[in-house]
């Protein structure tokens, strides 16, 4: 059952105009605080937004690869607080995943955008110009958003021939 849900997970970037339910963004909720972190330092928080205005105004936290987010009924940004951890990044990397598995068990589509080291503009970046738009402290990173919502769009699955196995190796590198 587990690869079956990772074999469906697709990124979705087209969302039914329907509300998700309260159940179930407490369960994305749960999922994220169930992410796994180094040596327990958990230096994540999540910021989860339904509110249309707010959701437009993240979508365009980039050129490119944003948009999308305009029309999902949720967004979740993904901070941490990188002085608590040194492998902030991990950590939040995680705990993103964690979120499109759950998305998906919940038969929720989801995407995530890249955020860390993207620009908003020319002279300001994509961590900043979020961190305006939510009230976000400065001492806090923002590493994605994930794009949330009930699926407008059907992607096929990935299918075992799409695996590339020479990437996989034995013992060293170069070994199959």
């Amino acid at each position: 059952m587990f690869f079956s849900l990772l074999k469906n997970r697709r990124s979705i970037r087209k969302y039914k105009i329907h509300e998700i339910e309260k159940d179930k963004i407490e369960k994305l909720m749960e999922a994220v605080l169930l992410s796994p972190s180094s040596k327990a330092k958990y230096p994540c928080e999540f910021i989860f937004v339904n509110d249309k205005d707010l959701l437009v105004k993240l979508s365009q936290s980039k050129p490119h690869g944003s948009a999308f987010l305009a029309n999902a009924p949720l967004g979740i940004v993904v901070t941490a607080d990188s002085a608590k951890s040194d492998v902030w990044i991990e950590d939040a990397s995680i705990a993103t995943t964690f979120i499109l598995l759950a998305a998906e068990e919940l038969g929720l589509g989801a995407c995530w955008i890249q955020i860390r080291k993207r620009k908003y503009s020319e002279t300001i970046d994509s961590e900043e110009y979020i961190r305006n738009v939510l009230s976000i402290p400065d001492n806090k990173r923002v590493l994605a958003m994930v794009g949330v919502g009930y699926p407008d769009e059907t992607k096929m699955p990935r299918q075992e021939g799409d695996l590339e196995y020479d990437k996989v190796f034995f013992n060293q590198y170069g070994n199959y």
